[in-house]
């Protein structure tokens, strides 16, 4: 029996969710495991700087919103059930396998989805064999898991026919897979409500989704890099462009982790999942800014005005609105709404800046850029201290 009971130990079956672990810290393990989607972000952004059109814009955000569930389900999966075990760590290691997989296969995406697509039925397979063997453990876990299992399955026969139908039908079948497979934790909650039970952001997941920006964040240094290097002789001029481009960068960081990545989710299912969810255009507008970056110091390229300020836009609304979703200490929470309206009104002059047809000179448009973005701190800034003057 003590044998039995070590052996149970050494394997570490699935931590149950209604246990969770107090100010857990993120493990060594998660960040491993973070690094190979640094890699696979890294190779669907590259592949879409080298084809910058509206379809292929739609090819990006589809596979960047699907390789994001990969990463979410596993982090989640990771936060609620993972133990100090061998099967966490062989669990981690096999979807690890599978994204370094798929991040070699993007490379051959001009010839087809095919192979992409396979991989990405691995993927799926796996994901929903990892939360069907919660219920394997937990067998009180097991009516929770009907959803995921009924509808994740249902996306991997829709994976495998999309290999066998003309474009039209597979363009259609596109939007539906991302529903079904972001659709079972609202399934689910509907059966915690009944039980009442509530699931609520970590603390530990809330810095994983942290760490992920920074992830994207790093894809946007990078675009900035690969843009100067494509200049065969820079001038004094091209640098000066460079170092505007990354304060714009530093910048938009600046705001995004002042406002959003030092607060603590609202507590709830609701607030946790549209926190996760207002993640993913947030991050697609940073690969956006990533890949305008890259043919940005191209003189005879035209300045990607309207990308640029599509995406800028796009993410200072999606901070606007996750403020909504977190708490803030008493002091910023009197300023909550000025903020967010003084977010929106910059994501309004970036909106405008890409509707309106102007030439720019490059230069006076990264000053400009800058320019918003810093009156947008200093602004926000300067409440801040007023108001804490006052209160002292």
């Amino acid at each position: 029996m003590q044998q039995k009971r070590t052996s149970s130990a050494w394997w570490g079956a699935p931590r149950k969710f209604d246990k969770p672990q107090e100010e857990r810290r993120v493990s060594w393990l998660e960040l491993f495991y973070d690094l190979v989607y640094v890699i696979a972000i890294s190779r669907i952004t590259h592949h879409f700087s080298l084809h910058v059109t509206t379809e292929s814009f739609f090819e990006y955000a589809f596979l960047f919103i699907l390789i994001f569930w990969g990463w979410l389900n596993g982090s989640l999966y990771h936060d609620l059930h993972g133990s100090e075990g061998l099967r966490t760590r062989l669990m981690t290691l096999w979807q690890m396998v599978i994204i370094a997989v798929l991040a070699v296969v993007i490379e051959q995406l001009h010839g087809g989805y095919f192979a992409a697509t396979i991989v990405f039925m691995i993927m799926q397979f796996y994901i929903t064999y990892m939360w069907w063997s919660v219920g394997f453990y937990d067998k009180s876990h097991r009516k929770y898991n009907a959803p995921y299992t009924v509808l994740y399955l249902f996306v991997l026969a829709l994976m495998g026919l999309s290999l066998f139908v003309p474009e039209g039908w597979f363009k259609l079948i596109l939007p539906l897979i991302l529903v079904c497979n972001y659709a079972p934790p609202f399934i689910s909650q509907i059966l915690f409500r009944q039980n009442t039970s509530e699931i609520n952001l970590t603390s530990s997941m809330f810095e994983r989704l942290g760490l992920f920006a920074i992830i994207v964040f790093g894809e946007v240094v990078l675009g900035v890099v690969n843009g100067i290097s494509k200049v065969e002789v820079p001038d004094f001029l091209t640098w000066l462009d460079f170092v505007l481009a990354i304060s714009i960068v530093f910048s938009l960081w600046w705001i995004f982790f002042t406002l959003v990545a030092q607060r603590e989710a609202k507590s709830g299912f609701r607030n946790a999942s549209l926190l996760e969810i207002l993640y993913i255009p947030a991050l697609i507008s940073l690969g956006l800014i990533a890949v305008s970056f890259t043919s940005f110091f191209d003189i005879h390229n035209e300045i990607p005005v309207q990308k640029l300020g599509y995406a800028v836009a796009t993410f200072l609304a999606c901070i606007s609105l996750m403020i909504e979703l977190l708490v803030f200490p008493t002091l910023l929470s009197t300023l909550k709404r000025t903020i967010q309206i003084s977010l929106l009104i910059a994501a309004f002059l970036f909106l405008v800046s890409a509707l309106i047809d102007f030439h720019f000179n490059r230069l006076y448009y990264l000053i400009g850029v800058l320019i918003v973005l810093l009156i947008e701190i200093v602004y926000l800034n300067s409440r801040y201290y007023t108001m804490k003057r006052r209160e002292e």
